[in-house]
C-alpha cells in the first residue's frame, strides 16, 4: 500500500465541496443549504452508527433527520463509500460526516494507509454523471492534544483525511460561528 502524500498532484477535476469546522460551527446546516440550492436530487449519507448511541445522541440524530427535506434520499450507517457513490450516481451526495466514517473505519481497520487509500479511491471513482459530492468534516487539530494514543491516532487520521479531501476538492470552506470562510475555489 502506498503511503499517503497530501501534496501529490491532483490529476482530475472532481465536483467535490468540503466543508470543515468545529463542533456546532454550522457545517451541516451550510452543507444542507448548498445541497438544497442545487435543484437536483440529493442523497444524504449519514455515517453515525446508532447502535452505540446514548439518549442525547439519539435526540441529535432525530433533530438532523427532521431538518432534512422529506424528498431527499437518506442512507444511514453505510460505510462502503465507493459502492454507495456508484449506486447514487444521478444524485448529489451529501456525506455527513467524514470524521464519523473515519471513526468507524478505524475501529474496523487498523491501518491508516488502507483507510486513506479507500477514501481516495471512493472519491476519485465518483461517477461522471454525479452532480457533486459535499463532504462535511470536523477539524480536529485546533484543540488540545488528546491524552490517549488512540485519541492522537484518530486526530492524526482525521487531519490527513481532511488534507486528502481538500486536495481533491474543487471548493473548500471552513465554518466559524456559522460563517463560511473560503479556503479554496471560486468566490461565487
Amino acid at each position: 500500500m502506498q503511503n499517503f502524500n497530501p501534496l501529490s498532484p491532483v490529476d482530475m477535476e472532481i465536483p467535490l465541496h468540503l466543508i470543515l469546522g468545529g463542533s456546532r460551527s454550522g457545517k451541516s446546516r451550510r452543507a444542507e443549504e448548498i445541497a438544497a440550492a442545487k435543484g437536483v436530487p440529493v442523497t444524504y449519507v449519514a455515517t453515525y452508527a446508532t447502535a452505540q448511541s446514548d439518549p442525547e445522541m439519539e435526540d441529535r440524530v432525530a433533530r438532523h433527520r427532521k431538518q432534512r427535506p422529506a424528498h431527499w434520499t437518506t442512507i444511514e450507517n453505510r460505510f462502503d463509500l465507493k459502492s454507495l457513490f456508484h449506486e447514487q450516481r444521478n444524485s448529489l451526495i451529501l456525506l455527513d460526516c467524514l470524521t464519523l466514517w473515519l471513526s468507524y473505519r478505524q475501529m474496523t481497520e487498523s491501518s491508516e494507509d488502507v483507510i486513506l487509500a479507500e477514501l481516495e479511491e471512493a472519491v476519485r471513482s465518483l461517477p461522471p454523471e454525479c452532480p457533486g459530492l459535499i463532504v462535511v468534516s470536523n477539524e480536529t487539530g485546533l484543540g488540545l492534544v488528546p491524552s490517549s494514543p488512540e485519541g492522537r491516532s484518530f486526530r492524526d487520521l482525521a487531519g490527513r483525511a481532511n488534507q486528502l479531501v481538500a486536495r481533491l476538492a474543487a471548493r473548500v470552506e471552513f465554518m466559524v460561528a456559522g460563517l463560511p470562510m473560503l479556503l479554496k475555489g471560486d468566490k461565487s
